[in-house]
């Protein structure tokens, strides 16, 4: 059986502004490394199938891009979805263009905006994971071992039963739950049976649709549509007429919540899905006073502060707990408390009509 992927690419990555913009979001940045997110995705993921296995979704906005920064990828596995739909509509598009090409193949979904620090342990999950699904169809997904009480993240509860693959622990999922409080969030932490959710999946292209049609039938009879028109000549404008009307909702919300036979594999690879600027405390270098320097600063009694300079002198003095990150035309300042609300001044400049900030 024929495996591929499914790269999600579309997001604008809001809370990593103001480097982060609509015309060059996060997942097409530098964040670690020498190599832009995606990138670093693609290459992940070659070590375990040929580029022809691997298909990108994203916006009209971002089809250049992907050619630019990943131009062995042919040409037709860029899936342009004319409208964000959220993540439901986006792998049910692919899923009936990849049966079209690679008829009843196993289909790994991952975010094109995640850092994975050890590649090999977490090909070796993915390979047990396509083995997982590959039996009885079931539905898998991998779970991030918490390491603190994250409010910003789903979590999975995982069962009692537990099976032990190519020597790893997979476990029967329970629930998948929302964003917690702080204080639920802890007794997750503390239960150590729940995972944060890495918005990572893999089944059988066959076993997702047959879910979509049970649990998802206005969205099934959508795609039915679009398979009937994949052969014509105008198959691009019809896709994109018939896309327009999908639901806007999650896999997880339409699926996951609500069926039985998911696997969870608890993994621990150096995760992290850099949601905020704060996540650069996780995947960077820190100086003696725990901050995160990049660029040209100039910084005394500054203590745990995530500084970013486009050239320009930053110099601070006294500060602590602050975010500063100046691009060319925006200077950011914030604290780190207030760094998952980022998307707010965005909301703001929208109401302001300041669209060429964003």
């Amino acid at each position: 059986m024929t495996i591929t992927s499914v790269i999600m690419a579309g997001g604008k990555g809001e809370r990593f502004w103001p480097k982060s913009r609509t015309n060059l979001p996060k997942q097409f940045l530098n964040i670690s490394g020498n190599k832009s997110m995606i990138q670093q995705s693609i290459a992940r993921l070659e070590k375990m199938m040929d580029i022809s296995q691997i298909f990108v979704v994203t916006n009209e906005l971002y089809a250049e891009l992907i050619k630019a920064q990943i131009p062995h990828l042919p040409p037709e596995n860029i899936i342009i979805e004319p409208i964000g739909r959220n993540t439901a509509p986006c792998i049910g598009l692919a899923s009936i263009l990849i049966e079209e090409r690679f008829p009843d193949s196993t289909m790994i979904v991952i975010p094109s905006d995640h850092i994975i620090e050890n590649e090999e342990g977490f090909i070796k999950i993915l390979k047990t994971a396509v083995e997982v699904a590959q039996e009885n169809s079931n539905l898998v997904t991998l779970g991030i071992q918490p390491t603190y009480p994250e409010t910003g993240y789903g979590y999975i509860e995982s069962t009692n039963q537990v099976q032990q693959i190519n020597e790893l622990d997979v476990h029967k999922v329970n629930k998948f739950v929302e964003k917690p409080d702080l204080e639920t969030a802890q007794s997750y932490l503390e239960s150590g049976n729940f995972f944060w959710n890495s918005g990572i999946f893999v089944w059988k292209t066959g076993t997702i649709r047959s879910y979509i049609k049970s649990l998802m039938p206005e969205m099934h009879d959508i795609l039915e549509t679009m398979k009937a028109v994949l052969d014509s000549e105008d198959r691009d404008s019809a896709i994109r007429a018939e896309f327009i009307k999908m639901p806007d909702q999650s896999i997880d919300y339409g699926i996951m919540e609500k069926v039985d036979n998911i696997y969870v594999i608890p993994c621990v690879f150096g995760w992290d899905d850099v949601g905020s600027w704060t996540a650069l405390e996780r995947i960077s270098d820190l100086d003696d006073n725990g901050n995160v320097i990049k660029g040209n600063i100039l910084n005394l009694d500054t203590k745990r502060c995530i500084i970013e300079s486009n050239g320009k002198l930053i110099a601070t003095l006294g500060i602590e707990d602050l975010i500063i990150v100046d691009t060319e035309d925006v200077t950011l300042i914030c604290t780190k408390d207030k760094a998952q609300e980022v998307k707010l001044l965005l909301k703001e400049l929208r109401m302001q009509k300041l669209e060429q900030y964003l």
